[in-house]
This record gives structure tokens, C-alpha cells and sequence, in this order.
């Protein structure tokens, strides 16, 4: 008897759910665009805020190239150009990647690359204002499973005396979603 009441309960409150268009496993995001700005990695001082964790959503200190793995994505200026550098460009393993969007504005780039080929993991990427980036951070462990997270970056400013670079950056709060942009 009550092992069919439970079923009973159970199948009522999904018919309910159904019927009202709800989806209790599914996950929803709302944009939320930042501007954050990054020291190039290569200043003297120590302790500057030179790395981004993008699923956090908080800029990181680093002692040195190889301190710690909390991070996604760190700036440098090498050869006369400012560069990104995914953990992998200075051995850390990292699943941290980059990717390359041309022809898009921040808010035209609706999709990250299905295709993994297009993710630079372990080399540096040349920092320009005309391409859209996307970042897809290190693995994180997520509801159900273990989880990449996408997102967009647009460079708004570089600062060669500084040694700074300022950009605006969304990222998908969504396990494995390649989408840019919130659902309508």
C-alpha cells in the first residue's frame, strides 16, 4: 500500500511538471558580462593580479609561472606583443584552452567550437582587438559529472607602460554548454 501511494505521488507531481513546461534537471543562466583587468606575468613585482579563474569569476595572484593551478587564463608580454597563456603554455596540466572567433562582435558570438583542435592548450596566443575569444576553463567537478565551462572574451585595452590588459568577459554557468549566450 504505500510503496503504491509513492508511486501514485510520484507520478502525479511529474504529470504536474510536465504540464507546466518545467524541467526540474534543467539549468538556466542569465548574462552577466564583467570587465576585469590582468598585470602581464612578466612584471618584477610579485603578488599582482595576473591570472583569471573564469568559473569563479576572480582574478588570481601568482608568485611564479608554475604556482598553483586555479586559473584559466594569464597574460605576458613577450616579443614586443602582448600574449594569452593557458596553463599548458607554461607546463601545467590543464585542460584550459583558447580558441579564436573572427568576424564576431561580443554579442554576435553565440557558440564555442564543438571542434577541441580549435582550443590553443599549451602556447602563447597573440592578443589583438579584432577577435572575439573564447576561453573554455579547466575542468571542474559539476552537479552530475566533471565539467568544462565556455565563455566569451573581448579586449578592451592594452597598456604597454603599465603592462596591463583590460577585457570583458561572460562565461556559460552550464556543464559542457558551448552556448554564449543565455536562452531566450
Amino acid at each position: 500500500m504505500k510503496i503504491r501511494n509513492l508511486v501514485l505521488v510520484i507520478v502525479a507531481s511529474g504529470t504536474l511538471l510536465a504540464a507546466c513546461g518545467d524541467d526540474p534537471f534543467a539549468f538556466s543562466w542569465v548574462a552577466n558580462p564583467d570587465t576585469v583587468e590582468l598585470y602581464v606575468l612578466s612584471r618584477p613585482e610579485t603578488n599582482l593580479l595576473s591570472a583569471f579563474d573564469f568559473f569563479s569569476r576572480i582574478p588570481k595572484r601568482l608568485e611564479a609561472p608554475t604556482t598553483g593551478d586555479l586559473w584559466d587564463l594569464t597574460v605576458d608580454y613577450r616579443d614586443g606583443q602582448f600574449v594569452w597563456l593557458p596553463p599548458g603554455a607554461l607546463g601545467i596540466s590543464s585542460d584550459a584552452g583558447l580558441a579564436t572567433l573572427e568576424g564576431h562582435t561580443f554579442e554576435t558570438a553565440e557558440e564555442a567550437p564543438a571542434d577541441t583542435a580549435r582550443y590553443v592548450t599549451d602556447a602563447p596566443i597573440p592578443i589583438s582587438f579584432d577577435p572575439i575569444y573564447v576561453i573554455r576553463t579547466r575542468l571542474h567537478q559539476g552537479t552530475f559529472s566533471v565539467c568544462n565551462y565556455y565563455g566569451k572574451i573581448e579586449v578592451l585595452e592594452t597598456d604597454s607602460i603599465v603592462g596591463t590588459v583590460r577585457f570583458q568577459f561572460d562565461v556559460n554557468r552550464i556543464c559542457n554548454s558551448r552556448d554564449l549566450v543565455p536562452p531566450d
